[in-house]
């Protein structure tokens, strides 16, 4: 018996030596200067595109196990970007998002589930002019690698985009101009648009 056993045990030893090491969530930081965190809202008939240009994240990423995914990133409203001079000043003011008292837009997740290969639904707090809403992003991990040009590396890189749509009023942005033949100036739905570049954490 003691012999029988003695195959089988060296055998089982063996495919736990060559079993692979667990899957370990992944830091990374994300890199602002190719990252853009954005919005589109309408304004009369069309749509007006803008970017908060300084901000900064940090993405705990584990493919197979969302439990372990962890968000958590700010902006500065300060920052705001609409191509418009005068559309950015106002931005800041009271009527939208009072940069003077709450200069920090804020997103940290609560919660991460599974969409699809490579996509995930991400719960989560985002806080705006001092007001915090549960709101959910549909993102997507667009992938991952060690990258090297030229002979040259540049380091772990990887790419995610997410969106969601969230009713200013919700956040206390009010202000509008009613036009004189029906409808609003501006649109109570905003779409944030995320589109992420980040390097592996040290």
């Amino acid at each position: 018996m003691k012999l029988a056993l003695r195959p089988l045990a060296a055998l089982l030893a063996a495919v736990t030596l060559a079993s692979p090491a667990a899957a370990v969530p992944t830091t990374w930081k994300v890199d602002p200067a190719h990252t853009e965190v954005g919005f589109e809202v309408r304004h009369f008939f069309s749509k007006v595109h803008g970017v908060f240009h300084d901000m900064q994240g940090t993405i705990v990423f584990d493919e197979q196990d969302p439990n372990a995914i962890k968000v958590d990133a700010t902006a500065r409203v300060a920052s705001v970007d609409t191509g418009n001079h005068n559309r950015d000043a106002h931005l800041q003011t009271p009527d939208f998002f009072n940069a003077a008292t709450d200069s920090l837009l804020l997103f940290r997740s609560t919660k991460v589930e599974k969409a699809g290969k490579g996509k995930f639904k991400i719960s989560g707090d985002l806080t705006m002019r001092g007001v915090t809403k549960q709101v959910v992003f549909d993102a997507e991990f667009l992938g991952s690698s060690a990258v090297t040009i030229e002979g040259k590396s540049w380091g772990s890189k990887a790419g995610f985009s997410a969106t969601t749509v969230v009713n200013r009023k919700d956040f206390g942005i009010n202000w509008n101009k009613a036009l004189d033949n029906g409808g609003m100036m501006v649109d109570d739905q905003v779409t944030i648009i995320l589109n992420v570049e980040a390097n592996k954490a040290d």
